[in-house]
């Protein structure tokens, strides 16, 4: 009995002490760029919440093209669109990329995220007679993130969400969500 206690405790002893030398991957603690993507140019901040998710806080110009109505006959002159957003990040792949050697500085990875934005419409700069009003979207996205260098980065994602979709501004639904923005990290 007294070989099998120690046994046990030699065995024990060894798992705990390896368990304490592996490090597990982790987002920064904080990261702050800009970017410039198809649809306008954003300022960002990443929070570390966890070791996997990460608080992104941005505001941009958003810059919108041609308005149509559903004969593709042209309603209104482009435009940008002042925007606020958060959206929690959860890096999935982590533990994954590092395992491989592969970058993971500047979260660099592949996320699912939860996007809040909020739009500011002013009629007058829309160039229309539509009645569009200030309204917030939500999309579920799903999105990579790489650096080039030590201080570029790309990302892409793509999602959907829910928003205004409508003349009025007062009828909700689906609305496709994507992003492609290159960006400098500092």
């Amino acid at each position: 009995m007294k070989k099998v206690i120690i046994v046990s405790l030699l065995v024990l002893s060894s798992y705990v002490g390896f368990s304490q030398n592996v490090q597990e991957a982790s987002v920064e603690k904080s990261t702050f760029g800009i970017q410039i993507g198809v649809m306008g140019l954003w300022v960002h901040n990443e929070l570390k919440i966890s070791n996997q998710v990460a608080l992104r806080s941005e505001a941009g110009i958003a810059i919108v093209g041609l308005w149509t109505d559903g004969n593709d006959t042209q309603v209104g002159n482009g435009y940008s669109l002042p925007i606020v957003a958060l959206e929690p990040r959860w890096y999935y792949n982590l533990n994954k990329r590092a395992n491989q050697g592969k970058r993971i500085d500047g979260n660099s990875g592949n996320y699912v995220s939860l996007r809040g934005s909020y739009y500011f419409y002013d009629n007058a700069d829309t160039g229309t007679d539509r009645n569009l009003s200030n309204h917030p979207f939500t999309a579920v996205s799903w999105g990579i993130r790489r650096n080039i260098g030590n201080y570029f980065n790309y990302e892409a994602g793509i999602g959907v969400g829910l928003g205004f979709g409508n003349s009025t501004g007062r009828e909700i639904g689906l609305t496709p969500y994507f992003n492609l923005k290159i960006g400098y990290r500092f």
